[in-house]
């Protein structure tokens, strides 16, 4: 089974999503909670419940992939992740709006905070992992996660932007890789 893991104000049925299940049936991709410790809590009930045995995390749900990654040495692929979420998303503290429904919703400095909980160590998922980035990620600065899992397989791709543009052309690859 395979657990897709969605960004900051994202939802579980995006375009990533559902592109991702025209090819996959055994996809799992669930509205995560917007607490930190509730995400982390709801998603390992989702692992140990569905035997999941592939992640797939973008940007935050990068950052949680990794995290459980960690934890239960799952086979995981990142789509330009965040690496240090707890400085990049305090600027968003306040009233914030989900993408795809447009309701609003509360990020608070308790929720940045709590994402210092789980930050992982260079080189401690011994499990197989693939990471995905593009320069073009006008978000995040695709080099500090290129830095940080320079020692597993890394991808870059010229261009693109923070949503991972053209991931259909990387179909076949995160196939072969959950194989």
């Amino acid at each position: 089974m395979i657990l897709y893991l969605h960004g900051f104000a994202s939802c579980g049925d995006s375009n990533k999503t559902r592109l991702l299940k025209q090819h996959f049936n055994d996809l799992l991709t669930p509205d995560i909670p917007i607490d930190p410790d509730e995400a982390i809590s709801f998603l390992q009930k989702l692992i140990v419940d569905n035997a999941v045995d592939l992640l797939i995390g973008s940007s935050l749900g990068g950052y949680y992939a990794a995290f459980l990654a960690e934890k239960f040495q799952i086979k995981t692929i990142l789509l330009n992740p965040s690496t240090q979420p707890f400085i990049t998303l305090a600027p968003h503290i306040g009233k914030n709006t989900f993408f795809c429904s447009g309701e609003s919703f509360e990020w608070t400095r308790a929720h940045v905070t709590k994402l210092m909980s789980y930050a992982i160590s260079k080189n401690s998922i011994k499990a197989p992992m693939l990471v995905l980035l593009q320069k073009g990620d006008e978000v995040l600065d695709y080099t500090k996660a290129e830095a940080f899992y320079a020692d597993y397989e890394v991808l870059v791709q010229e261009g693109g932007n923070h949503r991972f543009e053209n991931l259909q052309a990387y179909i076949s690859m995160i196939s072969s890789f959950y194989k």
